[in-house]
């Protein structure tokens, strides 16, 4: 739908959000049977009409790992849980957070086009479907696991790129990002926020994340919707991410404004994004539309946001194929992420795919897999105290803390940057390939981000 008034477009998708979220609750309040186990609200985005409490007691846990976790977790509801609560492994999956900043490469040749392109305003089609394509990946309802301190993650061997991540922060939890290849350098800080609300949970993105496209040197700012995952203990799980992307050229002012639509009962409107791209007045050039889950498209339009006459609706991007009924929803990337195809040689002893939990479950060794996350977490404990025994701070590696602090529409946000130093380590190790051994087991190397690796805790 075009804009009345392009300048007020963002009022309006703010407007759209609370009357969507309006009407769903008005559905909700006439729908008395639809009303789940313990009185805790179920949808499934999917449609159909089952009994509404039987859809409730599907799922991965068994009844009575839903009804103990459900009585431990009641005390939590309205409180921010990000690092208060020990979850099971039933409900992860096997790749951390550090792991998952780096899912976003996937379709890194969308930036690659970005920065080859002449039009300003096609540059933010493609570096707006770069950002919208992560959120395919982003449905998956398993949990990656949470980073230990010094926790890495390194990718190459993918769009000429070299990405490194690191758990900088335990207490707020805070990961740094950096990739980089001929055309692009991306920069993130992440933080979350979350809200538990019984049978859902906000999460709240208090991030800053920055492309510079190398050509032109331009810098794309990004803010991304929040997101909220249905049904957490009772029913069939879903994740839904409503309201506005804002993507910012802040070296020109021009902008792209995309709108998440809410997912609506029985699933109506769930994946659609629509929205345009707008010069530094504000005026809407293109319009953009698909679904986060499938494909984007885009169209020139007039003043009115109307597709101009001539001109017809282009896709930019398509979600590539993925593996069928897969256990954990992964794409061939996010597998290849797990592997050594994707890994550089003599690979950082803090790199996420040597976690013993995380491989463990992987294999499918759920008890295993439990053990282990238990006995990382209890190291981690014990060199905390020895750290604050010492009167020392940990210091991370390749991202250093800044001064700075990011406003962002959730919280305010501590900023680190990519030192370099990660650059100067890979090219001394290219630089002695030959005498490298590449290393392709697992097991063969031990996890070991720990700040004091020679003394027991």
């Amino acid at each position: 739908m075009a804009p009345n008034d392009p300048k007020q477009s963002s009022g309006g998708f703010f407007s759209s959000i609370a009357s969507g979220l309006s009407n769903i609750g008005s559905a909700m309040s006439r729908s008395v049977g639809l009303v789940s186990y313990e009185g805790l609200e179920v949808i499934n985005p999917e449609g159909g009409t089952e009994d509404a409490e039987e859809e409730a007691k599907r799922g991965r846990w068994q009844q009575e790992e839903r009804d103990s976790f459900w009585r431990m977790m009641q005390k939590y509801v309205g409180s921010d849980i990000t690092s208060m609560v020990t979850l099971p492994v039933m409900i992860f999956e096997p790749m951390t957070m550090v792991q998952k900043m780096a899912e976003l490469m996937e379709y890194s040749h969308l930036l690659d086009l970005a920065d080859e392109c002449d039009d300003p305003h096609m540059r933010l089609v493609y570096a707006a479907s770069f950002f919208i394509s992560v959120y395919y990946a982003f449905q998956r309802t398993w949990k990656p696991f949470n980073p230990i301190l010094g926790e890495t993650y390194e990718l190459t061997n993918h769009g000429g790129i070299t990405f490194i991540s690191e758990q900088v922060s335990h207490h707020p939890p805070i990961s740094a990002g950096h990739a980089e290849n001929e055309h692009f350098t991306y920069d993130i800080t992440s933080k979350v926020k979350t809200k538990f609300l019984g049978n859902s949970i906000e999460i709240y993105p208090l991030g800053r994340s920055r492309v510079t496209l190398k050509r032109d040197g331009v810098v794309l700012d990004l803010v991304p919707p929040l997101t909220k995952v249905s049904n957490l203990i009772f029913g069939r799980t879903w994740i839904d991410s409503p309201g506005e992307m804002v993507l910012t050229n802040i070296t020109t002012g021009d902008k792209v404004v995309l709108y998440f639509q809410p997912c609506g009962w029985f699933g109506t409107g769930r994946y659609e994004v629509d929205g345009y791209v707008y010069n530094a007045d504000e005026e809407p050039k293109i319009l953009m539309t698909g679904k986060w889950n499938e494909a984007m498209s885009y169209q020139p339009c007039d003043l009115e946001g109307e597709p101009r006459a001539g001109t017809e609706l282009q896709e930019v991007w398509r979600v590539a194929e993925a593996p069928k009924n897969d256990k954990h929803q992964y794409t061939y990337f996010a597998h290849k992420m797990n592997s050594f195809d994707t890994a550089p040689k003599k690979l950082l002893p803090s790199d996420s795919r040597l976690r013993p939990d995380r491989y463990a479950l992987e294999k499918g060794d759920l008890s295993k897999s439990g053990a282990e996350k238990s006995s990382l977490e209890e190291r981690q404990r014990a060199e905390k105290k020895l750290r604050e025994a010492k009167g020392e701070q940990f210091t991370p590696k390749w991202f250093d803390q800044t001064n700075e602090v990011h406003p962002t529409p959730w919280g305010e946000l501590e900023l680190y940057q990519y030192n370099g130093k990660y650059t100067e380590h890979r090219a001394a190790i290219d630089a002695s390939s030959d005498t490298v051994e590449e290393v392709t087991d697992i097991e063969s190397l031990e996890f070991n981000p720990w700040q004091y690796p020679n003394e027991s805790p």
